[in-house]
């Protein structure tokens, strides 16, 4: 069974389709629906997964693999992985890589901390990767550790958007239908080799929108793009002002939950919890105007829950200072500070900023301040942009 449009690349082709291989040996054991939906209590072993990544990229236009090439400084392949890691009842993923690029891979799973993923030596052409792949499952050593599959999934390693309900519909297909004279028709040449020489049945299934293959350079900027989006519509806000409910950074709070809009914003009250859960956005809001203290203990718990090992995890650190009192070298001591902050966060893939609001002011120019302040943080947040990092915004 396979994934992917025929000849798909690029988010200018909407609605993919994805191939289903069925053999006649699997249509007689074939069960229903239920064995292989994670919610409706899949076999572990029944599903695995090939990913061919052999590639050179002539298309992409640059020296390195495109499967390799990076997303917000991640390789692509990673993204990939990391959609099909989710998948539950998908028990192994084996990877096709060129020798090579054998130890670029291992050392890509190693960083980002990749499970259940086996590397093989690709073959000269795609098909002869995919191949290899099923080989190694095919096979029936006594140390190997993988299992022999009821279903294998043939997944585009450069195509990081899959979802888990379109791989179950597929892999449902695999069990349930044969081919048509319109799959055979409009399909590609995957289904006909597979006919002519496995005698195995091919079905085309509907695919999503974003089900698309990154071709050409142009298609790295559109998946930055999409991973942006996805990891920005969560933002936690965490202040340690419990004592003082009337505190100005409650204020930034429910303008930040009013202006963003389709963006969940929370308090951090319970913020193991909400690291836990993934959130990859932080907005500290420091109450003593030269205190660290709450975001030094926001970068220390993040750095502990290697939260920014899959995808860099912006803070923003916010102070409020009276703007009537403070002097200005008092000013230029907090930039440095947010300064050398940011260069040992960076390291930890954490890009730190900093946000001056002026304090107390009329409430009116209060208010437009903080959403000058709102519209800096959206900013960064969705740009995830390290250019700024270190930098003392004010509002």
């Amino acid at each position: 069974m396979e994934l992917g449009p025929p000849g798909g690349s690029g988010p200018a082709e909407p609605g993919p389709r994805l191939r289903g291989l069925r053999g006649a040996d699997a249509a007689a054991s074939a069960s229903s629906l239920s064995r292989f939906g994670a919610e409706a209590g899949c076999r572990a072993s029944a599903v695995a997964a090939v990913l061919p990544a052999g590639g050179s990229g002539e298309r992409m236009g640059v020296p390195t693999p495109k499967q390799f090439c990076p997303i917000l400084e991640r390789p692509l392949i990673s993204y990939t992985l990391q959609a099909l890691e989710r998948v539950s009842w998908i028990k192994d993923i084996i990877v096709a890589v060129t020798r090579e690029n054998m130890e670029t891979m291992k050392g890509i799973i190693q960083r980002y901390q990749h499970k259940r993923i086996s590397l093989v030596e690709a073959g000269v052409t795609r098909h002869r990767s995919i191949f290899n792949g099923l080989k190694a499952l095919a096979e029936d050593q006594p140390n190997c550790r993988l299992s022999k599959p009821e279903v294998v999934i043939i997944h585009d390693a450069v195509r990081p958007f899959v979802e888990e309900d379109v791989l179950l519909k597929v892999v449902t297909a695999a069990q349930e239908h044969g081919c048509s004279d319109y799959d055979l028709e409009f399909g590609t040449e995957c289904l006909h080799l597979a006919l002519k020489y496995s005698h195995i049945k091919a079905k085309l299934v509907e695919g999503s929108p974003d089900l698309w293959k990154v071709t050409y350079k142009r298609d790295l900027y559109a998946a930055e793009s999409i991973i942006k989006e996805r990891i920005s519509q969560k933002v936690c806000v965490v202040m340690d002002t419990k004592e003082d409910e009337e505190h100005v950074g409650h204020c930034l709070e429910e303008m930040l939950k009013t202006e963003l809009n389709h963006v969940k914003v929370t308090s951090g009250q319970d913020l193991q919890q909400i690291i836990l859960e993934q959130c990859y956005n932080f907005v500290c809001v420091n109450v003593m105007t030269s205190d660290f203290e709450e975001t030094q203990r926001l970068l220390n718990m993040v750095e502990e829950s290697n939260l920014s090992i899959l995808y860099p995890v912006v803070v923003i650190s916010v102070h409020f200072l009276d703007y009537e009192s403070v002097p200005l070298g008092q000013k230029m001591e907090k930039v440095m500070q947010i300064r050398e902050f940011a260069k040992e966060a960076k390291k930890r893939n954490i890009l730190l900023s900093g946000l001056l609001i002026y304090f107390p002011q009329e409430e009116q120019k209060l208010r437009e301040s903080l959403r000058q302040g709102t519209t800096i943080i959206s900013a960064l947040i969705k740009e995830r942009n390290s250019g700024l990092i270190g930098q003392l915004l004010v509002a």
